[in-house]
């Protein structure tokens, strides 16, 4: 059973949309029992860091999540999804899943690139960076769908698997073992995002370092 984690940080129809579309009915679920019923698990979401974390203590999907990827559930992580997955976020100065070591940071350009907007929004390229069975079939330099202003920084660069630039480079993509995290909205991005899309839905999580 694929579960879509709800904990109240955006609109989740478009995620459960694009699966329905690739023949996969989810549950999109706030039950910390249903999250550990799940084989496979997205973690989407829009919003802030300090709001998000507090709603998933509130709801025990902290212990939900974490508990599922120690067992090896494969997780995909989206947008806000990649950036709570780290230890720490600069937004709103908080304490986040520790799933993966390293903090979200800032996406800072306003001194070397003052005319660049921040939130970085549209479409952009993604330069994928080592092979991952979820990234497999993606053209090199495809586009996907940005909204944010925040950007997740593993501590080792291994667990980068694809990179955008916005006035700097920054890592789009992320991940050890069953977990990975796009920065950008795969729901959002056409061709591409399906792409991905199925092949998390085809990934047992295995087969990564």
């Amino acid at each position: 059973m694929l579960a879509i984690i709800d904990y109240e940080a955006g609109n989740l129809t478009s995620v459960v949309r694009s699966v329905r579309a690739l023949g996969i009915e989810a549950a999109v679920t706030q039950d910390p029992e249903v999250v550990a019923g799940a084989t496979q698990i997205i973690f989407p979401g829009v919003g802030a860091a300090g709001e998000a974390m507090a709603n998933l203590h509130r709801l025990g999907l902290d212990r939900a999540v974490c508990a599922a990827c120690n067992a090896g559930v494969p997780i995909l992580g989206i947008c806000l999804g990649a950036q709570i997955i780290m230890d720490f976020s600069e937004e709103n100065a908080t304490p986040c899943l520790g799933l993966l070591p390293g903090r979200t940071r800032f996406l800072d350009v306003r001194q070397s690139h003052p005319r660049l907007k921040i939130p970085h929004m549209g479409w952009n390229q993604v330069l994928v960076q080592q092979p991952h069975p979820v990234l497999r079939d993606l053209p090199q330099g495809a586009e996907f769908y940005f909204v944010h202003s925040f950007y997740p920084d593993p501590a080792d660069s291994r667990h980068v698997y694809g990179v955008t630039s916005h006035g700097r480079e920054f890592p789009s993509i992320v991940g050890r073992r069953n977990l990975l995290a796009t920065q950008f909205h795969p729901e959002k991005s056409g061709r591409a995002g399906l792409t991905l899309l199925k092949n998390f839905l085809d990934w047992d999580g295995a087969d990564v370092e």
